[in-house]
C-alpha cells in the first residue's frame, strides 16, 4: 500500500493532505494555489521546486465511471485581479490551457504523493471574489475513428468510386 493510501485509510496526525492546483496560462505567470493556511514550497514531478500560494479552494474529483466525460471542478475563493485577468485571457483564447491537480503530504514535499491529474481548462465563471474552474481530460468521445481520413486530395483514386 502506498503512503497516500495509508494516510487516506488511517489519518495519522503527523501527515496532512495538501491538494494543489496549477493553471498554466500561456503568456502569464502560472497560477498555483494550495488548500492550506500557509504558502507551500514543494517539488514537482519534474524536479522543479515551486511555491503554491495559500488560499481556500474546494475541489470535486471526477467520478470513477465510464461515461467518458471526466471533469474536475474547482472553486477558488479570494482570487486576485491578476488571477482573474489570467483566467479570463485563458478562457477567451483558443489555446489549450493545462491545469494540473496534485496532492502532497506534509511529511514529504519532495514529490507529489500520487500521480498528478493533468487536464485541459474547459470553462470557468466569476462570482465576486470566487472563481469556478472546470477542467477535463482528453475528450475520447469526440475522437474520430479511424483517425486517418481518406480524402480525395491524398488518395486521388477515391474520386472514381
Amino acid at each position: 500500500m502506498s503512503i497516500i493510501e495509508t494516510v487516506y485509510a488511517s489519518a495519522p496526525s503527523d501527515q496532512v493532505i495538501l491538494p494543489t492546483l496549477e493553471i498554466l496560462v500561456p503568456g502569464e505567470d502560472p497560477i498555483r494555489v494550495v488548500a492550506a493556511y500557509e504558502d507551500l514550497a514543494a517539488t514537482l514531478e519534474t524536479s522543479e521546486t515551486v511555491t503554491f500560494k495559500a488560499g481556500p479552494f474546494e475541489y470535486k474529483e471526477p467520478s470513477k465511471n465510464t461515461n467518458g466525460q471526466q471533469t474536475l471542478t474547482f472553486a477558488i475563493a479570494n482570487a486576485t485581479g491578476e488571477a482573474q485577468k489570467a483566467i479570463d485571457a485563458a478562457l477567451a483564447s483558443d489555446a489549450q490551457v493545462p491545469v494540473n491537480y496534485r496532492v502532497f503530504l506534509s511529511g514529504d514535499l519532495s514529490a507529489p504523493a500520487k500521480q498528478p491529474y493533468k487536464m485541459i481548462l474547459r470553462g470557468g465563471t466569476f462570482e465576486g471574489m470566487m472563481v469556478m474552474v472546470e477542467a477535463g481530460y482528453y475528450d475520447l468521445l469526440n475522437v474520430a475513428w479511424p483517425r486517418r481520413r481518406y480524402l480525395a486530395s491524398e488518395f486521388p483514386g477515391l474520386r472514381y468510386i
